[in-house]
């Protein structure tokens, strides 16, 4: 198994980027991250803003995929995520809609162990490690770690956990895949500004699909198929991610365009994964047993 320690990270996604690695189609890859403090709020005595001294959102890789070329689509195979013993969260001015409530910022850190975070001495809570960043080099312009967009990115997407399958259009050769930002516990919304930030271990499969063209970020987890959306703001966000599942019915079922809508009222679920980056995310959602009479098989 190839493994990218946690000193190989970049915090722009670009195709400029150096590779650290290289795979075949198919090959499993282990990624060594950093939380998003770079590890640097992680001692009692360390404070936001003055020991967090690194840019922000570190993203280990980038991992060149051999064969992986323009208009292909990557496919993510999440086998496994791996946390450390110790997160940490951050609130206070920054936070989204609390900012107005929140004039200062705190840290709290949150030992784990044994899958499980504890908040403090009568509050502890099973952990639900995901991965906040990941994406692929976009075409054109370098974008930095911290945004979302069709590459991928910081999604903040809670669905892209162990068991998930996400799905990159890979928009520069070679895909340049980079992973961080886990969180071991993120409610949807990270309505505070960050979730429980912790350092980890993340093992993928990757493989490049050259007959299946992806526009833009989908997972397929837990008999869901899921569109992920990233925008200037919520409501553009939440009508991408429903106009992308619309096309993905009617290209995928053959279903013509108000019969996919009628099935997305009724069955569609429209969810915010983050408010709180330059863009914002949302994700619609399909469970893919409403489709099973159709003949629908995921990939």
């Amino acid at each position: 198994m190839i493994t990218i320690e946690s000193e190989n990270v970049v915090y722009k996604m670009s195709d400029k980027n150096d590779p650290v690695a290289y795979c075949q189609s198919g090959d499993v890859v282990e990624f060594q991250t950093l939380d998003c403090f770079n590890n640097e709020l992680l001692s009692k005595e360390a404070k936001y803003g003055v020991d967090n001294k690194s840019l922000g959102n570190p993203a280990t890789g980038p991992l060149y995929i051999n064969g992986a070329m323009p208009g292909d689509t990557l496919k993510v195979e999440i086998i496994d995520i791996l946390v450390g013993a110790l997160g940490v969260n951050v609130i206070g001015p920054f936070s989204g809609g609390l900012k107005h409530k929140l004039t200062k910022y705190e840290t709290k850190r949150i030992p784990v162990e044994n899958g499980i975070a504890k908040f403090n001495d009568c509050l502890s809570m099973p952990i639900d490690p995901m991965i906040g960043v990941i994406g692929v080099a976009p075409a054109g312009e370098e974008i930095s770690t911290i945004i979302p967009g069709t590459h991928g990115g910081n999604m903040d997407c809670r669905q892209i956990r162990k068991g998930a399958v996400l799905y990159l259009p890979v928009l520069a050769e070679g895909a340049l895949l980079a992973i961080g930002d886990l969180h071991a516990l993120m409610g949807d919304g990270e309505i505070g500004g960050c979730g429980l930030e912790i350092e980890g271990t993340v093992v993928v499969r990757v493989s490049v699909l050259s007959d299946k063209k992806s526009v833009a970020p989908s997972v397929y987890v837990d008999g869901k198929w899921i569109t992920i959306a990233s925008c200037k703001t919520l409501d553009e966000a939440a009508d991408e991610a429903t106009e992308m599942m619309l096309e993905f019915l009617i290209k995928e079922t053959g279903m013509n365009a108000y019969d996919a809508g009628i099935l997305l009222s009724l069955c569609g679920n429209l969810v915010v994964c983050q408010k709180v980056n330059p863009n914002k995310t949302v994700r619609m959602e399909l469970p893919i047993s409403v489709l099973a009479d159709l003949g629908y098989v995921i990939d």
